[in-house]
C-alpha cells in the first residue's frame, strides 16, 4: 500500500464521525501496552467481519514516531494479515514524541481504519509477578515471588511491587507497599491461619499502571496449577 492511499486512510479516520471516543462499528478498536518494555510495545484490536460477508477481515498495520505527515511509516509485525494483534520493536526511551499507530482494515465494501497515539512509558503495564509462594515459620509467613518473565531487564528498569494479603475467611485485604525486594514477611494472626496472599508489579519511576494482581501465593510445594486468581 502507498504512502499516499495510508495517507488518505488516515485523514479519512480522523474525520470519521466515531473517531473521538465513539468510534462506528466498522472501524478497529485499539489499544497498545508495553509489558515488555523497553524491547517493544504489543498492541491488539477488535476482530472485524464484514456484513453479509464470510471472509475474514485483513489488516494492515503500520506506525510511526511523530503525528508529522512527513514521518517514514513502518510496519507493526503481524503474524499473519488476519491477526488482530502486532508487535512495534526496539521503543524509542523517553522520548516525548509519541507514536502514531495506523491499523486498517481491509474487507470487500471497503476499508476503514483507527489511529491511536500513545509515549510508550505511559503505557507500560507489566505482567503479574510469578511463582509466588508463601513459607511459614510459626507465626512469621514469608512471601516470595519472582518478576514476571515477560519483563526482559528487572534489573536495569526496576519494579516495585504491593502486596495484598487476607485471612482465609475474611473478605477484606491488607495492602502494603510499595517494595523494591521480591520478598516480604509478616505475622500472622494464627500459626495454623491460611492465607490468599497475592503481588503487584510497577515499574519503579511511577510510568504507565500497576500490573493485574498475581495468582494467589501457595505454600511451598503445593502445585500452583490448582490455583484461580482471587
Amino acid at each position: 500500500m502507498s504512502r499516499r492511499l495510508l495517507l488518505s486512510l488516515a485523514l479519512w479516520a480522523s474525520c470519521s464521525p466515531g473517531h473521538a471516543g465513539t468510534a462506528a462499528l466498522s472501524q478497529p478498536r485499539v489499544q497498545c501496552h508495553a509489558s515488555r518494555y523497553p524491547v517493544a510495545v504489543d498492541c491488539s484490536w477488535t476482530p472485524l467481519r464484514a456484513p453479509n460477508s464470510t471472509r475474514p477481515t485483513s489488516f494492515i498495520a503500520t506506525y510511526r514516531l511523530g503525528v508529522a505527515t512527513l514521518q517514514q511509516s513502518q510496519p507493526c509485525l503481524q503474524s499473519t494479515p488476519e491477526a488482530t494483534w502486532c508487535t512495534i520493536p526496539h521503543v524509542h526511551l523517553f522520548s516525548t514524541v509519541p507514536y502514531v499507530l495506523n491499523v486498517t482494515a481491509l474487507h470487500p465494501s471497503g476499508a476503514s481504519s483507527s489511529l491511536l497515539a500513545f509515549v510508550a512509558e505511559r503505557i507500560i503495564k507489566p505482567d503479574p509477578p510469578e511463582g509466588v509462594r508463601l513459607r511459614a515459620a510459626g507465626q512469621l509467613l514469608q512471601v516470595l515471588w519472582h518478576p514476571p518473565v515477560s519483563w526482559p531487564f528487572p534489573d536495569i528498569f526496576s519494579l516495585k511491587y504491593r502486596v495484598r494479603y487476607r485471612r482465609h475467611g475474611t473478605s477484606h485485604f491488607r495492602q502494603v507497599g510499595p517494595i523494591e525486594a521480591t520478598t516480604f514477611t509478616f505475622r500472622a494472626a494464627k500459626s495454623y491461619a491460611k492465607y490468599c496472599v497475592q503481588v503487584s508489579a510497577q515499574d519503579l519511576t511511577d510510568y504507565g499502571k500497576p500490573s493485574d494482581w498475581s495468582l494467589p501465593g501457595q505454600a511451598e510445594g503445593t502445585p500452583q496449577k490448582s490455583l484461580k486468581r482471587d
